[in-house]
């Protein structure tokens, strides 16, 4: 890659929008759902399943459920965006009000 070139997708990937939000993660034959909070919910998905697929991720029941299911029986879902004019230490409190929320409203497990 041409140093001009990598400098554009440099500039690129640190111009985009950064959405910042709720997710599940459900598995389709436990009936199992785990619910979280991202700043970045465009990398979230892979991040977890990376970590799944390692058999390192930290939360037991979820790659319990994985290593027993694999793979193919999960499914990554958002459940809500936050708007752009949720910054620093209000987006942080609202991300967690809203994880809790839908904790509840799913009987899921935190993420």
């Amino acid at each position: 890659m041409k140093q001009e070139d990598r400098k554009a997708a440099v500039r690129g990937y640190k111009e985009r929008e950064v959405e910042a939000g709720i997710y599940a993660v459900r598995c389709a034959p436990s009936a199992q759902v785990w619910v979280g909070s991202a700043p970045d919910l465009s990398t979230i998905r892979n991040r977890i399943w990376f970590t799944l697929r390692q058999g390192r991720n930290t939360h037991r029941a979820l790659q319990q459920a994985w290593n027993e299911h694999g793979e193919g029986a999960f499914a990554f879902e958002i459940l809500e965006r936050l708007g752009e004019e949720d910054s620093g230490l209000a987006r942080e409190r609202v991300l967690k009000s809203l994880r809790l929320d839908w904790t509840e409203r799913l009987g899921a497990l935190r993420l």
